[in-house]
């Protein structure tokens, strides 16, 4: 008589991987904030942007005669409703876009790498480009200590995103390897 024998299937349990948690957190930050702005931007679409600004810089006992809140309340008076619900319908979409991908790479889905790559990858050149581009304010009699250096914050976007890509890239075998 054959002897029977059994065949023991193991499935892969998805391998720890912090820097990829680490990642879904920033996608699904990012796209939560962002559908947060998307609903207070379109909330403001019928409101009076300048008169609210003044408000507003008056409240902070700010001077909005001052050339700085001037230019931003002159700026204000050009903005319509129309532009206010195509720039609330971007933002929701850009938001859905990372809700989606943050949610698919916390389940590890395959498609999801993909989408995330994309995503980060397609920033990089314009971030390089601004990098480049953007100039120190130079001349500015009081210029916050924050705002004295833009290009650290560029660059360490840049930075986020080229890491971003290249350890989904590196490890999107490893790390989705169950979702064959």
């Amino acid at each position: 008589m054959p002897e029977e024998q059994k065949i023991i299937v193991v499935e892969d349990k998805p391998k720890r991987a912090p820097t990829l948690y680490f990642i879904v957190g920033i996608k699904l930050t990012k796209g939560v904030l962002l559908l947060m702005g998307a609903v207070s931007v379109y909330l403001l679409a019928n409101q009076n942007l300048p008169d609210m600004f003044d408000q507003f810089i008056r409240w902070m006992h700010l001077d909005p005669e001052g050339r700085f809140f001037s230019a931003i309340g002159d700026q204000l008076d050009t903005v319509t409703p129309r532009n206010v619900h195509v720039v609330a319908s971007w933002m929701f979409l850009y938001s859905l876009f990372l809700l989606v991908g943050g949610t698919g790479l916390a389940l590890r889905a395959r498609w999801a790498v993909w989408l995330a790559i994309g995503e980060s990858a397609f920033f990089i050149p314009i971030e390089i480009f601004e990098l480049i581009r953007r100039h120190t304010p130079e001349g500015e009699a009081r210029v916050h200590a924050m705002f004295a250096h833009p290009k650290i914050g560029i660059a360490i976007v840049l930075a986020v995103n080229v890491m971003i890509v290249w350890y989904l890239f590196q490890n999107r075998q490893r790390l989705f390897r169950h979702h064959h």
